[in-house]
């Protein structure tokens, strides 16, 4: 298939790239040169010859099984696989003798006998290896007699000459929502078990019996691909070169013809994927392998959980109502723009010009959450305005501002691969990010150490062919503790780096760093019954991180979200510094960012104190950058946060809201509060794909568009800017910068953008960190990593290289100060919240997937011994209620948690698990307390009042008038 915006040659050339010492060989008579280590496949590949393979392809190790490969070289014996024979210097080697062309031709037969000749009917006709190769060696007639039954029936039992039955074809298996296995067409050439070993790392498929009897298996004899350990990204689906295993959508509408590549619109990692279609009707999404986040990788969402933007619920057309007790009603854009602009300048003649504001999206383009936050500022007048970054990683931002002078990660994705010891502290990558999980996985596989830092015994802590070394099991909001303890460790025995720290550091502020922390109150006994970690754990763990070599730290919203997520930021630079992990592939500070564009929503100005860049909106040099870009005056007082906006609006001083793409009414904490704050306002406009939450006490609905249906770039977790093209025409309309530009305009904004590129022209010219970002520079290089400017024209990888962004890297004291949410005999237990694999945030896209069979409901995890002194059972009703509020859902005991904590997921709403959260939140950034609240579990009936009364409001406020009325 032709790829119609990168013409980049994506040919599969066999085996992995190898580096090392230049060797020059022959083939064919054909000089070349290439890395020590490399197959001989792959230089011929690389010479433009290429060598007929089937068990061979370039995203996992070569494996020499299916012959097709052989080749002559002078002065060896035989005719070895060229997948599996490195390449030597002066070898010569053909690839084309009369005895390699036979040894295929007959290898070949011997697959084609065991093979249904269906290929005019087949999914994979067109898109079939088998097939091509057949060609390729070319194989134009079958001497052998197939195995009795093959290609009649997949139910077909034939009986071998010792009279025993042989079932020469299973059935297919189905039991993917995504995808068929037919045993029928595998021609056993373990790509799909290798690139599940290799790739994913879940080690679920084996190649079961022998001979002919030989086949995938999907784990233990009565396991099918559902009930497997398979966690469906797709990597069999993809190594897989017959239609063995097949996508169902290419089953069903055919194989597509054209291609496009964009970028998931999931989580933080930013995977790169080429949209496979026919016409404008989307096929199939296949990771890129040119994707530098993802190294044609993918996850269950990313791969197959695309379907919502086709979804029956999906709104398209504007709707508004005067008041939220009443149905909407369906009304042109012209309407409906009109109705919200004129609703938002009533509201500030009336209430004053700060009384009303915006929230951007984390969901959203970094060209439409530039253009959301310059609404607000240019044409409200205003700085009210925030981003879902503000209840997850705004304590990224202010800790790693404050230590390393820059609010964002350290090193790329690639910089893994040179780790040799790992901290995960407040993260469960193979759930939330598990491309990069894979990656990680890995990398442990090979040898490198792990400490996981988290009150649940995740994946990472031990799964297959991987264990964590340590596994620091802290209790809930005792992070900061448990940092301290560990920087105690290195700094008390001496296991700092002094040479980096006076070379990058400010010494001073290491002396009075280093005194506070050897304090005895922060050594690991001291602080042992306070955060429920043995000692000797966190000694161990400490040493192995400072000794350990290359040492890097990844972490999540375990982290953030906590009263002292700030704090607990700047602990972990901290421990950076200490040990000299800054600077080089290999360590580093890695925050794993919780939406797709988390990074370029902070980054293009979102939060109400900073303008585009990280630059306080105070500073009058800022502020004249846009002044002259805009042509206004910019307000110099800082605007609201989202907590300020819902308690200005309770308060009554706060009236309208413009929220892009997202959906506080269930992300944010403390429900009730949202939900009065949101009520208590006179025009909410709510731009999103369907109704969700926060809609039920919106005004005003505008139709957003998908990530498949706009131009554009989001910016991943290690600052890699991708495009975002469009694959299809929005089905409302509009791409989501037209409707900002839109409601602008009806403001008297006078915006005149054509298209995103301009927008970014702009971005670029306001802000130093994107100074040399344009859309010609992406499309020529695939990606790139901000800052790009004159000083890095190609962009930075790694940051603080050469020193830190700030100067000298600054040593921050962390007390630990314990949190206000206190348990007690009203409510005893901890709960944590956090993601599961198969959904994503609230739900809104992957509950209209098939992912649901995965994932129904929201589960509150609790140990059998919490669950025994209850009398509670697996799957009983549990009343989960804390100081603010009280939901039921159904208990699944488990060992994954601690006794005293529990855990659950807040990815449907008829859970609203936010409804028990509290209103505390870090000191620095506000950013809620979602990890650590103080609840009581008991035996429920059912659905509580609250959840009752929700659900009827939730119904009323989404009634649709018929289009008729």
């Amino acid at each position: 298939m032709k790829d119609f915006v990168i013409p980049w040659d994506e040919k599969d050339i066999g085996t992995p790239a190898k580096s090392g010492a230049p060797v020059t060989l022959s083939i064919d008579g054909f000089e070349v040169t290439v890395p020590e280590g490399t197959s001989v496949m792959r230089a011929a590949a690389q010479a433009g010859l290429d060598i007929p393979k089937l068990c061979a392809t370039d995203s996992v190790e070569a494996f020499g099984s299916c012959r097709l490969c052989v080749v002559e070289i002078d002065g060896r014996r035989g005719t070895p696989s060229s997948c599996t024979t490195p390449v030597a210097e002066g070898m010569v080697v053909h690839t084309q003798s009369p005895k390699v062309k036979k040894i295929r031709r007959g290898v070949m037969e011997l697959y084609i006998s065991d093979h249904p000749l269906d290929c005019l009917t087949c999914a994979a006709n067109g898109d079939c290896e088998l097939q091509d190769m057949a060609g390729a060696v070319g194989l134009r007639d079958v001497r052998y007699a197939a195995p009795e039954g093959a290609g009649i029936a997949n139910h077909f039992e034939a009986r071998d000459t010792s009279g025993e039955t042989n079932r020469a074809w299973l059935p297919k298996d189905e039991s993917n929502p995504y995808f068929t296995y037919d045993p029928s067409k595998c021609i056993v050439c373990s790509r799909c078990v290798r690139a599940c070993e290799e790739v994913q790392g879940t080690f679920a498929l084996t190649i079961q019996g022998r001979g002919f009897d030989s086949r995938v298996s999907a784990g233990a004899g009565f396991d099918d691909f559902l009930s497997s350990d398979c966690v469906s990204c797709g990597a069999c689906v993809q190594a897989c070169p017959t239609a063995t295993l097949q996508e169902k959508s290419v089953i069903e509408k055919g194989t597509p013809a054209r291609s496009v590549v964009t970028t998931c619109a999931y989580c933080g990692v930013g995977c790169s994927f080429k949209a496979e279609l026919n016409g404008d009707e989307l096929i199939r999404m296949v990771p890129w392998k040119s994707g530098a986040a993802n190294r044609g990788h993918s996850c269950v969402k990313g791969r197959f959980a695309w379907g919502y933007a086709n979804h029956k619920e999906r709104i398209l057309n504007p709707m508004i109502r005067d008041r939220i007790d009443e149905p909407w009603r369906e009304v042109s854009w012209e309407d409906a723009i009109e109705f919200a602009a004129t609703r938002l300048r009533g509201l500030q003649e009336k209430y004053g010009q700060k009384s009303i504001g915006v929230i951007t999206s984390s969901r959203c383009t970094n060209e439409e959450t530039y253009l959301v936050q310059k609404l607000t500022r240019a044409v409200f007048g205003n700085n009210n305005t925030d981003t879902c970054a503000r209840v997850c990683h705004s304590p990224t931002g202010y800790g790693l501002g404050q230590t390393f002078g820059t609010s964002a990660g350290t090193q790329d994705f690639d910089s893994v691969e040179q780790s040799d010891i790992v901290i995960v502290i407040g993260a469960n990558p193979t759930d939330a990010h598990p491309v990069f999980g894979s990656r990680l996985k890995k990398r442990l596989r090979a040898g490198a150490k792990l400490i996981v830092i988290d009150p649940r015994r995740t994946d990472l802590v031990k799964s297959p062919h991987i264990e964590a070394a340590h596994h620091l099991a802290l209790r809930p909001g005792t992070n900061v503790a448990v940092v301290s303890a560990l920087a105690h460790v290195i700094v008390t025995e001496g296991l700092y780096d002094e040479a980096f720290i006076r070379t990058r550091c400010d010494w001073d502020e290491f002396q009075q760093y280093a005194e506070f922390v050897s304090d005895p109150r922060h050594a690991p006994e001291a602080v042992e019954e306070l955060t429920g970690v043995p000692a000797a754990e966190m000694r161990g763990a400490a040493r192995l991180f400072a000794n350990g070599g290359n040492g890097a730290i990844y972490y999540g919203l375990g982290v953030t979200e906590h009263s002292q997520g700030s704090t607990t930021v700047m602990g972990i630079a901290n421990l950076a510094m200490l040990t000299g992990n800054i600077g080089r592939p290999g360590v580093g500070v890695n925050p794993l960012r919780g939406q797709n564009n988390v990074q370029g929503s902070c980054d293009m100005g979102s939060f109400p104190h900073e303008l585009p860049g990280y630059r306080h909106v105070k500073l009058p040099e800022v502020r004249e950058i846009f002044e002259k870009a805009w042509g206004v005056e910019i307000d110099p007082e800082p605007g609201l946060r989202i907590p300020n906006m819902l308690d200005e609006a309770v308060e009554g001083g706060f009236k309208g809201l413009y929220c892009q793409g997202e959906d506080i009414l269930q992300s944010d904490p403390d429900t009730k509060h949202v939900a009065a704050g949101l009520a208590a306002m006179e025009c909410v406009i709510v731009h999103d794909l369907f109704l969700n939450e926060t809609a039920n006490y919106a005004h005003v609905f505008l139709p957003g568009s998908s990530f498949l249906e706009k131009d554009g770039t989001f910016t991943n977790a290690e600052r890699r800017i991708n495009m975002v093209r469009q694959v299809m025409k929005p089905k409302n309309g509009y791409q989501d910068w037209e409707v900002t530009q839109l409601l602008a305009n009806a403001m008297g904004g006078d915006w005149t953008y054509t298209h995103p590129r301009e927008i970014m022209a702009e971005i670029a010219a306001t802000t130093p960190s994107f100074a040399g970002v344009t859309y010609d520079l992406i499309d020529a290089r695939g990606s790139v990593q901000w800052p790009c400017n004159d000083d890095s024209p190609d962009g930075t990888p790694l940051m603080h290289v050469d020193g830190f962004m700030r100067g000298k890297g600054r040593f921050m004291i962390t007390d630990y100060i314990a949190t206000e949410e206190k348990t007690g005999p009203r409510f005893p237990l901890l709960l944590t919240t956090g993601r599961i694999l198969s959904q994503y945030n609230v739900g809104a896209q992957t509950r209209r997937t098939e992912n649901s069979i995965w994932h129904e409901e929201d589960l509150l995890e609790i140990h059998p011994h919490d669950a025994e002194v209850r009398g509670l059972n697996e799957g009983d009703w549990v009343r989960l209620a804390s100081r603010s509020g009280e939901t039921t859902l159904r208990a699944h005991l488990t060992d994954r948690v601690t006794p005293g904590v529990v855990y659950t997921t807040f990815h449907h709403p008829d859970t609203q698990a936010n409804v028990v959260t509290t209103e505390h939140s870090d000191w620095a950034t506000n950013c809620p307390e979602y990890k650590v609240t103080a609840v009581q579990v008991s035996a429920s009936n059912g659905p509580s009042d609250w959840q009752e009364d929700y659900a009827e409001q939730a119904r009323k406020a989404r009634r649709i008038l018929p289009a008729a009325e």
